[in-house]
Order: structure tokens, then C-alpha cells, then sequence
């Protein structure tokens, strides 16, 4: 890959609404992926190679569970500075965002929020360190969007729960030590619980063959007849709220992060297309190459006064998982069409590891799905305003 020159673009002087920390997070972020994850990820990714050594240094530089409380070993920071965070790990790779958007809004998030304070104590600072790294079982094979009907359930065995059952499309769960996992109980009530690596009749085997996310592991988790501790389940909630309220929170870094891939390849195309000579002068200069930077510029600029307020707002408790939803959607959306608009920019070029454009253009067709389709998100908008039910 070319030499990492990315720089942000901040067309509206969005920095001034930054602190001074915020800025500091930033740069440490961009610093540490550009030294030890810039130069390597087109391998990694071309290899379908998981870079599992940079797990610690991710937790060194507090990039798992920023909001989670100190004395947890979380960083203690406000949602913004985990939305920067997100946003320059994307800037490189959406695979790394979502081993860190799971390790700290799908696995610490539950665990601090749902958990006891012996499962807190035990487990959290583990992963905030990277020691740990843990996975988050909702999906499964027949149950994506409607995650209400999974069939993985728990039966009472007295001191502890019988699990049976499989998650699919799991992020980390090849290399994890802990699953956060969702199943009914044997009155079909969804419960949480923390399930360990090794234990008898649980596996996580990897899913081959993707062409997005190549950085990241991705797997299956399959229960048979799993022996789980009754103080593994989470005691604080009961229901789908559970899972949906963890979503609610990847779906926020999700919407900061997707943005940093549309970033990354405006700033690519820019550089690109100033550098790129044809007919005697940069193809910069030509009336199409202007009205794409401008129209990337302008949708990268709406998204950020976007997830700048929804960071507010989230800081200050006031905001709704609709609101989530839309800013995951149109961050998505946005990135995706200036992926494509930057590939052909780069002409030939743009389809090799030289540059990040392909690589961001296969990475978000997963994040457009995940944690919730376009579609779904679409539909939830829709029911928010109107207040009519369109799911089913």
C-alpha cells in the first residue's frame, strides 16, 4: 500500500466543536494506526489474515470500552471520543472498527450494564487490557433481522444452565475467550450470559471464503449441551431490550466509523486526481472530477454535523435508538457511493492493494448489513415518525 498521507477533511471547522482532549485522542489514534496498521493491512487483508498481536496495543491506547467507568479499566471518556476513536480505525479498516466495536459496545457494554458486580470485576478489565477478547452471539442461521425467533435456548440444570444452539456471522469468535450470548429460557424469555472458551460442547469455527472484512475473524458459535454457571447469566435485564440496547451502542460507533471509510477515500481521490496528469494538466482540473470531490465533501460534511450532535446528545442521555439508526444508515450510505465514485477516480489503480478504495468498498458492503440491514433501519425511521408498525 502507498504511504499513509491521510489527512481529515473539515470543510466546516468542525474541530472547533471538539475539545481539546478529543483532539488529543485523535491524534493518538491516527498516529498509533499509521505506524503499526497502515503499512501492513492490504496483506493482512489479502491473506485473510486476522492481525490478533495488535488486540493488547488496542487496549493499551483504550480503544475497548472508552465510556466504561475507570475503575472497571474502561477509559472513562464521553461518547464523543469514542465516536473519534471509531472513526479513525475505520479511516483505515472497517475489520478493525468491528473487532473494537464489538469487544467494547457488544461484549463490555453488556457486561458493565446488564452484569453483576463479580462479573464486571472478573471480566472487564480483562478485555478493556486486550488480555481478553470476546464476541457477541444474537444471530443465527435462520434468525438475522428478526432476532425475536432464534431457536438457541437454556434449560435449568439446577446450579447452572444447559445451552444448546448456534450463532452465525459472529465477529472475533474464532479467537475469543468470552461470548456474550443471547438464548430463551424455558419460558421464552431472552437471556444474557457470559460463556467461556473451553467449556465442554462449545466451539467457534471460522467462516472462509469472505471478500469483505479479510482483516477481521468472523465465525459461528455452536452450543452442544454447553454446561453455563448460573452467575454467568446476566441478572439485570430480561428480554430483547437486552441485545437491541447493545446494538443501540455498536450502531453509534458504526455511524462515526463508516464515516471514516468515506473519509479516507475522499481524501485518497483528492490526492489522486490533483496528482494524476492526463491531456497536460491533473485530471483535478476537469469539470466531473470537481463535481464528484464537491458532492463527497458536502455528504461528508452533512454526516459529520450528524454524529457530532448524535455524540451530544448521547452524552447527555437524550437520544433514541431511531436516531442511532438513522445516522448509521446515512453514514453507510454516504460512504459506500463515495467508495465507488473514488474506485473510479483512481481508474486502474483503484482496484489494486495500492490504494484503500476496494478494500473500503468490500468492507462496507458488510457494515451497510450488519447491526441492522439499510432496510431495517429504513423501517425503523419509517415507524418512528409515523408510528406504524412496517416490520411485519
Amino acid at each position: 500500500m502507498a504511504q499513509d498521507l491521510y489527512q481529515h477533511p473539515d470543510y466546516f471547522q468542525l474541530d472547533e466543536l471538539l475539545t481539546d482532549e478529543h483532539k488529543l485522542i485523535r491524534d493518538s489514534v491516527r498516529a498509533w494506526i499509521k505506524k503499526e496498521v497502515s503499512p501492513y493491512i492490504e496483506t493482512w487483508a489479502q491473506n485473510c489474515e486476522f492481525p490478533k498481536h495488535l488486540v493488547p496495543q488496542m487496549g493499551e491506547l483504550g480503544i475497548f470500552g472508552p465510556t466504561v467507568p475507570v475503575e472497571y479499566g474502561g477509559g472513562g471518556l464521553d461518547y464523543i471520543s469514542y465516536g473519534i476513536m471509531m472513526q479513525e480505525v475505520e479511516r483505515c479498516d472497517s475489520g478493525m472498527r468491528s473487532t473494537a466495536s464489538v469487544q467494547g459496545s457488544l461484549v463490555m457494554y453488556p457486561i458493565y450494564a446488564y452484569g453483576s458486580e463479580e462479573q464486571r470485576k472478573k471480566y472487564l478489565p480483562k478485555l478493556a487490557s486486550g488480555e481478553f477478547l470476546g464476541c457477541f452471539g444474537l444471530t443465527e442461521p435462520d434468525s438475522g433481522s428478526d432476532p425475536g425467533s432464534m431457536i438457541t435456548h437454556i434449560k435449568d440444570a439446577g446450579d447452572h444452565v444447559i445451552l444448546n444452539g448456534a450463532k452465525m456471522w459472529i465477529s472475533n469468535s474464532p479467537y475469543a475467550d468470552v461470548a456474550v450470548v443471547w438464548a430463551k429460557d424455558e419460558a421464552g424469555i431472552i437471556r444474557g450470559m457470559i460463556v467461556e472458551k473451553g467449556m465442554e460442547g462449545f466451539s467457534a469455527p471460522e467462516i472462509h471464503n469472505k471478500w469483505s472484512l479479510r482483516a477481521s475473524c468472523t465465525g459461528e458459535l455452536v452450543f452442544d449441551n454447553v454446561k453455563v454457571p448460573k452467575e454467568n447469566i446476566f441478572p439485570n435485564v430480561k428480554g430483547l431490550k437486552g441485545p437491541l440496547g447493545c446494538l443501540s451502542k455498536a450502531r453509534y460507533g458504526i455511524a462515526w466509523g463508516a464515516l471514516g471509510a468515506a473519509m479516507d477515500c475522499y481524501d485518497s481521490a483528492l490526492r489522486y486526481t490533483m496528482q494524476r496528469q492526463q491531456f497536460g494538466k491533473p485530471i483535478a482540473g476537469f469539470q466531473l472530477q470537481q463535481k464528484k470531490l464537491a458532492e463527497m465533501l458536502t455528504e461528508i460534511t452533512k454526516a459529520q454535523l450528524l454524529v457530532w450532535r448524535l455524540g451530544v446528545l448521547m452524552n447527555e442521555g437524550k437520544v433514541t435508538p431511531a436516531q442511532i439508526s438513522m445516522a448509521k444508515r446515512n453514514s453507510c450510505e454516504i460512504a459506500l457511493q463515495i467508495a465507488r465514485e473514488a474506485r473510479q477516480m483512481h481508474g486502474g489503480m483503484g482496484i489494486t492493494g495500492e490504494y484503500s478504495i476496494m478494500r473500503h468498498m468490500m468492507n462496507l458492503e458488510s457494515v451497510i448489513t450488519y447491526e441492522g440491514t439499510h432496510d431495517i433501519h429504513l423501517l425503523i425511521t419509517g415507524m418512528d415518525i409515523t408510528g406504524i408498525n412496517a416490520f411485519k
